[in-house]
């Protein structure tokens, strides 16, 4: 805050400017990162309820026809539900947050903050389950004769892929919303 000027009133110094266009800054800061995650969660819900690839596999003299969607695997549930659940969060909270700031209802705030933290705990986990089981469709388990299946359902594994890296994204942008909190409320205690 040393180079930047500070406005005199009869003598008196004041950061008030300062601090006003940081609040600026960092309120514009909170809404971007919120509609990131919503878009993120949104575009990675979207993926996965509309993914879904049918083969037909022959095995012997048989045909079978077998089809990979996202409502087979518990993981991949838990995965659609949860981004569904931050892209929902993520609009409401927008509002939510925008109103608390413009009234300066800090409660509110430090609310929204600790949801924001228990969505993205939710993301990661969700974005685990779903890596795992992604991780045992691209290489199966030889030790319990699991097969991989994602040689065959290749555009379903690469839509679900696609879908696990915006809910990483979206992952870290609700840890980068918790930390800018963190930084907001450290900030503020020290001026």
């Amino acid at each position: 805050m040393g180079n930047q000027s500070k406005t005199s009133v009869d003598g008196v110094h004041s950061d008030v400017k300062v601090l006003e266009m940081k609040t600026k800054r960092s309120n514009v800061l909170d809404v971007l990162l919120r509609v990131l995650g919503f878009l993120l969660t949104l575009t990675a819900t979207i993926i996965v309820g509309f993914g879904k690839e049918t083969k037909v596999i022959s095995y012997a003299s048989l045909q079978f026809k077998v089809t990979a969607k996202w409502e087979y695997m518990s993981a991949i549930v838990f995965f659609l539900v949860t981004n569904a659940i931050g892209c929902s969060y993520a609009a409401i909270s927008m509002v939510v947050s925008t109103i608390a700031r413009t009234s300066g209802n800090k409660t509110a705030l430090l609310i929204i903050t600790l949801l924001d933290l228990v969505i993205m705990a939710l993301l990661f986990s969700a974005n685990g389950a779903a890596g795992a089981v992604g991780v045992l469709g691209q290489k199966g388990n030889s030790h319990v004769q699991w097969m991989k299946v994602c040689n065959v359902f290749d555009a379903y594994c690469r839509h679900m892929t696609v879908a696990l890296v915006l809910s990483i994204i979206g992952s870290t942008v609700f840890l980068l919303l918790v930390a800018h909190s963190l930084f907001k409320l450290h900030y503020y205690r020290s001026n």
